[in-house]
């Protein structure tokens, strides 16, 4: 990937990340409802975003009554194989930094159940929730107004982790993705469905993410051992925000 085709911000810290994050998605959220009617939202899990959905849901700057909650559709770019009450749920995380604290309609929010002990099921399950949804708005492949996305030290993103068979995926919106590291199934957005996003943003903090973050931005293109190089949004742009931590091993012109 080449750092000119998209936009990248390094910040101080995981706060300062939050911050600039949830003036994005104010903006932006706003700029797209005031043109079709609503935003449809893929979230990431992980620990970075949690600040920015804890942000979203606070008083500060006046987050919460700026964000037009009844507009926007929530939808998750990946989660674990656990019920959505588990302390390893990114629906739960989600639901507790920020979706229990804001006046969003219920049926505006579109988790994985991921309790249903057959991943491929729930795979399949979501997968139909995305057709039926998207179907509706565009006939045609899942157009994603906004996805958030972090980046792990081994440079997976949502669970499309080096070496596995998701990150082939061509066909399918959603697959359960084994992961050997971990010994379980992740379900997962595919590639086919993330790059077709209008806007994509990574959360990446942290010092244990350096050298995975100058790879994929600065180095050979090998997306089988770094999964996020393959995130290239067909008609969409990136933004990148990094703190320095993260960023100490990039090279930056000027």
């Amino acid at each position: 990937m080449q750092l000119d085709k998209a936009e990248l911000q390094i910040l101080g810290n995981a706060e300062e990340i939050a911050r600039v994050a949830a003036d994005e998605f104010v903006r932006y959220a706003l700029e797209v409802v005031g043109m079709r009617g609503l935003l449809t939202v893929a979230l990431s899990g992980g620990s970075t975003p949690i600040k920015l959905y804890s942000l979203l849901a606070s008083g500060a700057d006046s987050f919460l009554t700026r964000v037009p909650w009844d507009k926007i559709h929530f939808f998750w770019g990946d989660e674990r194989h656990v019920p959505p009450d588990h302390s390893d749920s990114n629906y739960r995380m989600v639901y507790e930094a920020m979706l229990s604290k804001v006046p969003v309609p219920l049926e505006n929010v579109h988790r994985i159940k991921a309790e249903n002990p057959d991943a491929g099921k729930a795979a399949g399950d979501y997968e139909r929730v995305l057709y039926e949804f998207f179907q509706s708005v565009t006939i045609q492949l899942p157009h994603l107004d906004l996805v958030l996305l972090g980046m792990g030290p081994d440079g997976h993103t949502a669970s499309l982790f080096p070496g596995t068979n998701a990150i082939l995926e061509q066909k399918h919106y959603v697959v359960a993705n084994w992961v050997q590291k971990f010994n379980t199934y992740r379900i997962t957005l595919t590639l086919p469905v993330l790059n077709n996003a209008a806007y994509v943003i990574f959360l990446v903090t942290g010092e244990e993410k350096a050298e995975a973050l100058r790879f994929v931005l600065q180095g050979k293109y090998q997306p089988e051992r770094f999964p996020a190089q393959l995130i290239r949004p067909i008609n969409g742009s990136i933004l990148w925000l990094v703190d320095q931590a993260a960023a100490r091993l990039l090279e930056l012109n000027g």
